[in-house]
């Protein structure tokens, strides 16, 4: 098995973990949970968005000249994705079961596009997996929430509720990052440079839009702090001496030894 893909399904599993503990904190203080939901979220938001820029959009930009294309790209693909979701998924009000079946699906698929996300990065990149992959993952405890809460509020009782919400929003990542992670693992390096250019438009939609959605929820001291924890945390991932290898950077150097 690659490298790629083991860090990968590795970081999925992590992944499926965070969202456990946020099902696991939802059913012991489901009240309290709720609430703090949207301070991870925001946390999560500033640790990605300062992965993204300082870190993987740079890294992106610098692989080849269509990049800065395939970024933006990937930033507009996330943001029809999630028109899409809101037009075919939407979340209606009430109490029948059945109608839980649409958000609880936008959330599976969320996720797996998460795991997807984790292939690419580690397979382009060891170090823009670790950045990514972290970034996402902190927002794993919120989703957990939110998916228990999508089900309790249609009429699932708690147990079911826990179990359908493992499987949307914490076994579709590491599912996602396995089928993807086999998929890739036999592109070619351009193929792969031009996907991660891709992924790295869609990190920073992600955190500048569904990750900063609760801003309109959190009064502005509160919001502030956690955004200002997510970045902080960032800062200390980044300053850790993790050693980078992968197609972009064999990439990178191929390019400096055909100038030379």
């Amino acid at each position: 098995m690659p490298f790629s893909l083991q860090a990968s399904v590795s970081f999925g599993l992590l992944a499926a973990l965070v969202t456990s503990l946020g099902l696991l904190a939802v059913a012991l203080r489901s009240e309290w949970s709720a609430r703090q939901s949207g301070l991870f979220a925001l946390s999560a938001g500033g640790m990605l968005i300062s992965m993204s820029l300082l870190h993987i959009l740079p890294e992106a930009l610098a692989s080849g000249t269509p990049a800065p294309s395939f970024v933006l790209g990937g930033f507009f693909a996330g943001l029809l994705l999630s028109f899409a979701m809101r037009t075919f998924f939407p979340e209606r009000e009430g109490q029948a079961r059945s109608e839980a079946f649409t958000p609880l699906l936008a959330v599976g698929v969320h996720s797996f596009f998460d795991g997807v996300i984790y292939s690419v990065s580690f397979a382009a990149s060891f170090q823009s997996g670790v950045y990514a992959s972290l970034g996402l993952i902190l927002h794993e405890f919120a989703e957990g929430i939110i998916a228990f809460a999508i089900l309790s509020r249609h009429g699932f009782k708690v147990r079911e509720a826990l179990v359908w919400a493992f499987i949307a929003a914490a076994a579709t990542t590491p599912l996602g990052a396995l089928v993807s992670g086999l998929f890739v693992s036999g592109l070619g390096t351009d193929t792969l440079v031009a996907l991660y250019a891709v992924s790295a438009g869609l990190l920073v939609y992600v955190a500048t839009g569904p990750m900063l959605a609760p801003l309109k929820e959190v009064s502005p001291m509160r919001a502030m702090g956690s955004l200002g924890a997510g970045v902080l945390f960032a800062l200390a991932i980044l300053a850790l001496p993790i050693h980078e290898h992968g197609v972009l950077n064999a990439h990178d150097h191929g390019a400096e030894a055909a100038q030379h």
